[in-house]
């Protein structure tokens, strides 16, 4: 039995907007009932103001299917496309109090209904999932384009987390190697691709085949700042600690742990290998970092 909230099982009960708007604006169908989740959403919208008046919907599903449905139609009435459109999935969900995540799949295909149908409107094309690009789950239709994009929209890490988002993995299994081998390479590509912005927007990378020229005191207090607000600081934040510039001696920085991280038994090896570590590579490799309280 699924732990739902009280929000959810109203929407399941009692859904809101169910039913199909006569000669409507704009349809979005996505899913399909041999995979066991279809929505067809249509609205009504003011030309002019590009508002959504009605909105309804039509789902073949569970109840989570159903309630996501009957959330995200109360969400976007009254919205205009633009502001519809940014909706996630996820919002959809924390509208509904939560789901349970073997269930996120259902925010999922009320998110894709409302995209398909408002590309609808505008006489934008949208591929099918098999047609979008590799198929990875043969069983769910599933691509490696929307696992990607998935991924890194809801922050998805594990085979787990894909499955319970898209169904891929949740048939036969043969596609579970490929999706951590994709999930692999979303992040490895990601971490790459910050590594290059934050060496740019700090522009502390060297010439090749060129030693690194002397800084002044100015210069290096001015990188080590940058370092730990564009490097170091979002990577703690996203564990909920953060990091705190005590003291700077010459090439001994002091530093004081925040958050999650002030009292985690790891916190010396998050200094050293970590802060300690990107300072080096981002400003000087004599850098030396401690605690506030190893002083």
């Amino acid at each position: 039995m699924w732990n739902y909230t009280d929000k959810v099982l109203d929407h399941f009960h009692n859904p809101r907007n169910y039913g199909e708007i006569e000669n409507a604006d704009a349809v979005g169908e996505v899913g399909s009932m041999a995979c066991g989740d279809a929505l067809r959403l249509t609205l009504k919208i003011d030309k002019q103001t590009e508002k959504i008046i009605d909105a309804k919907f039509q789902t073949f599903g569970c109840g989570s299917a159903i309630a996501s449905s009957s959330a995200m139609t109360e969400m976007i009435k009254g919205m205009n496309l633009d502001e519809a459109n940014k909706i996630t999935n996820s919002e959809i969900s924390k509208y509904l109090g939560g789901l349970p995540p073997e269930k996120m799949h259902c925010s999922v295909m009320g998110k894709e209904a409302l995209e398909a149908a408002i590309a609808n409107y505008k006489g934008i094309k949208i591929e099918k999932d098999e047609e979008e690009g590799r198929l990875v789950c043969r069983c769910f239709g599933v691509t490696e384009d929307k696992i990607q994009k998935l991924a890194l929209e809801n922050n998805l890490r594990n085979v787990e987390d894909i499955t319970n988002y898209t169904k891929a993995g949740g048939g036969c299994g043969a596609c579970l190697q490929d999706i951590q081998d994709i999930l692999d390479a979303v992040w490895h590509n990601k971490k790459q691709k910050e590594s290059e912005a934050a060496k740019t927007a700090i522009g502390t990378e060297a010439p090749k085949h060129e030693a690194p020229k002397k800084l002044t005191m100015v210069q290096k207090v001015k990188m080590i700042e940058e370092t730990l607000e564009k490097v170091i600081r979002p990577s703690l934040n996203q564990d909920g600690g953060d990091i705190e510039l005590i003291d700077i001696d010459g090439n001994k920085i002091v530093v004081k742990l925040l958050g999650m991280c002030s009292h985690c038994p790891s916190s010396s090896f998050t200094i050293k290998s970590f802060v300690e570590t990107k300072l080096k590579e981002f400003v000087s490799p004599d850098i030396e970092v401690v605690e506030e309280n190893e002083q």
